[in-house]
C-alpha cells in the first residue's frame, strides 16, 4: 500500500498580507497595527503559518524580526499579488493604473539632505499615490533582507545580487570656513584638520587624513559628512567633503580643485525581485533623472575654484 501523496498546506490572501507587514516592519506591534487586527492575533496566525509550512519564516532577534529566506520571497510574492490587484481594480474601474505603495529608499545623511530633499516636493507631486520611507546611515543597508526597496549609495563596485544603475562620480575636495583670511602660501599641513572616523574608513579620504595628516593637527573625527562639514564652516580646522556638500554652503570655501582619483561611484540600486514593481520603477527612473540634472553639481563642475592652494597632495580626496 503506498503512502498518499502529502498536501500542499493552504494560505489565504490574508496569511500572505500578514508575512508582508510583519517582513516590512519588522515588529509585531507595528504589523498588527497596518492589519487592523490585535498584536496577539498576528503572534498567533503566524505560529499556525509556520508550523503548517513547516519552516520558520522569521528569526527573531532582540531588533525585531527578520525574514528568513522563504520569509522574503513570501513578502515579495505579497507584494506582487497587491501591486496586481491594484492594477486590474483601477483598470476595471476605468482608471489609468499608476504606481501606488511605500517604498523604503535608504541612503546617508549628506545625500538626504543635500541632493535628495530638494527633489522629494517634486516626486510627491508627480506621483502622489507612493509613500516614500527614507532611511538614513553610513552602513549599506541590505536590500536582500528588505532592509529597504532602494538604495542610494557610494561605493566602487555594488553587491551582484542587486540591479541598478550608476547615477553620477561623487567628487571631494578639500574645503575651509569662508570667514577665514586666504593665505595662498600656507603650508596645509601647518593648519588643523577635520576628517571623519573610523566607521568611514574605507573612504581614500579618511585614509589620506590618517596617513598624510600628522596626529597632532587631528583636531577632530566626524561619524557623519554633515557633521563634518559643520566643523569645517565653524572654523574648527580644514577638511575634505563631497562638492555636492562643500559648494553648496556659502560659509564654505574651496581650498583646490577636485582630485579624480579620490572620487567614488554613485548607484542607484533595488532587489531584482522588486525592480519590475511601478512603485519601485516610478522612484528609481525619477531619481536617475533628477540626479543626472544635477551631475556637474555631484562631480565638483559647477563649484567655485581654488582659492589657496594648487594641484598638491593637499588637495588630493
Amino acid at each position: 500500500m503506498t503512502d498518499a501523496p502529502r498536501s500542499t498546506p493552504a494560505l489565504a490572501w490574508d496569511d500572505f498580507r500578514l508575512i508582508q507587514a510583519v517582513a516590512e516592519t519588522r515588529a509585531l506591534p507595528a504589523a498588527a497595527a497596518r492589519l487592523g487586527v490585535a498584536h496577539s492575533t498576528v503572534f498567533r496566525r503566524l505560529r499556525q503559518i509556520e508550523e503548517m509550512l513547516g519552516y520558520p519564516l522569521f528569526e527573531r532577534h532582540r531588533g525585531g524580526y527578520a525574514p528568513t529566506a522563504a520569509g522574503e520571497e513570501m513578502a515579495a510574492l505579497a507584494g506582487r499579488v497587491e501591486e496586481d490587484i491594484t492594477t486590474v481594480t483601477r483598470r476595471l474601474a476605468g482608471q489609468a493604473p499608476g504606481p501606488a505603495g511605500e517604498v523604503r529608499l535608504a541612503t546617508s545623511d549628506s545625500l538626504l539632505a543635500d541632493l535628495l530633499m530638494p527633489m522629494l516636493a517634486r516626486f510627491r507631486a508627480a506621483c502622489p499615490d507612493v509613500r516614500l520611507d527614507l532611511v538614513t546611515g553610513n552602513a549599506a543597508a541590505n536590500l536582500s533582507r528588505r532592509d529597504a526597496d532602494v538604495a542610494l549609495r557610494a561605493g566602487d563596485s555594488p553587491p551582484d545580487t542587486l540591479v541598478g544603475r550608476r547615477v553620477a562620480r561623487i567628487a571631494w575636495a578639500l574645503y575651509e570656513a569662508a570667514a577665514t583670511a586666504p593665505v595662498p602660501e600656507a603650508d596645509p599641513m601647518g593648519r588643523d584638520w577635520v576628517c571623519l572616523g573610523d566607521n568611514l574608513a574605507a573612504l581614500k579620504v579618511t585614509r589620506f587624513a590618517r596617513e598624510r595628516v600628522p596626529a597632532a593637527r587631528l583636531a577632530a573625527r566626524f561619524d557623519g559628512v554633515l557633521a563634518l562639514a559643520d566643523a569645517v564652516e565653524s572654523g574648527l580646522g580644514i577638511g575634505h567633503l563631497p562638492c555636492f556638500v562643500g559648494d553648496g554652503r556659502p560659509g564654505l570655501r574651496r581650498l583646490a580643485p577636485p582630485e579624480p582619483d579620490f572620487a567614488a561611484d554613485l548607484w542607484l540600486l533595488t532587489h531584482p525581485d522588486l525592480r519590475h514593481l511601478p512603485r519601485i520603477r516610478a522612484v528609481t527612473d525619477f531619481l536617475a533623472d533628477a540626479i543626472a540634472a544635477r551631475r556637474a553639481i555631484i562631480e565638483g563642475e559647477a563649484g567655485r575654484g581654488a582659492t589657496a592652494f594648487g594641484r598638491g597632495d593637499a588637495g588630493r580626496v
